[in-house]
């Protein structure tokens, strides 16, 4: 007999699914590339991080079971908006260009473990180091960043069985994080940023520019082994 699952508790698999949507289909933006972004960044995340909240606190209005319900949809909701924010705000960088799937999934989750992302994004001096992934690893990453997030999910839905004051809640919790999330993007985008191509043969590293403006990309040949000196044998005495 199969076991009841808890009503209203997320599917891992479900909200993965959900991540790998995401960051497989970046979205679009009609930001144009700004000499000074900081400013026009900081008014995109304010806005992103309003509307998730009036998005966020208004699907977790119903109560009790039914708030459960409203779990999934709030957090696909939240995420969608914060994946068109963080497309803008790579926009006004001039890092449309360099955006991939690796970036997109850094921004949104990194505050949800750091650690995961260990081996796809370094920071490296003043420069990011981004390590393209393939489809299986980013799945793996998906999977276990689904796990961490349906705990923090678990741990805030209590409030739901509180009509408009768990409403608040949840509205607010998602400001912030939405604000987290701006604030990894921009930490992202104002440097350079490296991506190493682990499926390029000849193992070359693609520079992003980084100057506003410039959307070329320029080729960083590996650098060349340093000549090893053999050491002189001592003569027996």
């Amino acid at each position: 007999m199969a076991s009841a699952r808890q009503p209203g508790k997320p599917k891992e698999n479900t909200l993965a699914d959900a991540m790998m949507e995401l960051v497989l289909h970046v979205p679009d933006s009609t930001e144009a590339v700004l000499t000074h972004p900081a400013e026009r960044a900081h008014a995109i995340a304010r806005k992103a991080a309003r509307t998730a909240s009036v998005v966020s606190g208004s699907l977790s209005l119903p109560p009790g079971f039914f708030g459960w319900l409203t779990v999934v949809p709030e957090l696909l909701g939240v995420w969608k908006l914060q994946a068109q924010m963080v497309s803008d705000i790579a926009a006004v960088y001039g890092k449309t260009k360099t955006l991939g799937r690796e970036q997109m999934l850094y921004c949104l989750f990194k505050h949800v473990s750091a650690q995961l992302f260990r081996d796809v994004v370094v920071r490296v001096g003043e420069r990011f180091v981004v390590k393209q992934a393939s489809l299986k690893v980013l799945q793996g990453l998906a999977q276990q960043l689904g796990v961490q997030v349906s705990k923090v999910v678990i741990g805030k839905s209590a409030s739901r069985f509180v009509p408009l004051i768990g409403a608040v809640g949840v509205g607010a919790y998602a400001y912030f994080d939405t604000l987290q999330v701006a604030k990894t993007a921009v930490e992202l985008f104002e440097h350079e940023t490296v991506v190493d191509a682990d499926s390029d043969p000849d193992g070359d590293v693609w520079v992003d520019v980084d100057a506003i403006g410039h959307d070329d990309l320029q080729e960083k040949k590996p650098a060349s082994a340093a000549p090893q000196t053999k050491g002189k044998k001592k003569k027996g005495l």
